[in-house]
């Protein structure tokens, strides 16, 4: 039973080098990886692009609009990329799927 107790102290005594060690790294002595102020979730509320127009339905014969939403690859720009909302993600995908069906878009280049 001593030698646990002596065995806890010592570890106590390398965490707490550690700590030190870790204040030199760049991180503050309360452990530097503290988040930002201000409340959870609090983002800039910004209308996506079809939302902006009022757009019920996403055209796949409008190319210009859908080749912004790709990249040079060809690959979909996520919804934080884009900055779409989930729902007007959801029909643009289905139109660039249906423009690269009818061979408006590329798949890949």
């Amino acid at each position: 039973m001593e030698n646990t107790r002596r065995n806890t102290t010592r570890d106590r005594e390398g965490s707490a080098d550690r700590n030190t060690q870790r204040g030199a790294q760049g991180k503050g002595v309360r452990g530097g990886n503290r988040r930002k102020t201000g409340f959870a979730g609090a983002r800039e509320q910004t209308q996506c692009r079809f939302c902006r127009r009022r757009v019920k339905y996403v055209d796949y014969k409008d190319i210009e609009t859908l080749s912004k939403l790709l990249t040079n690859r060809g690959k979909i720009y996520s919804r934080k990329r884009s900055g779409n909302c989930a729902g007007c993600q959801r029909k643009a995908k289905k139109a660039i799927k249906r423009a690269r069906y009818m061979a408006l878009l590329p798949f890949t280049t």
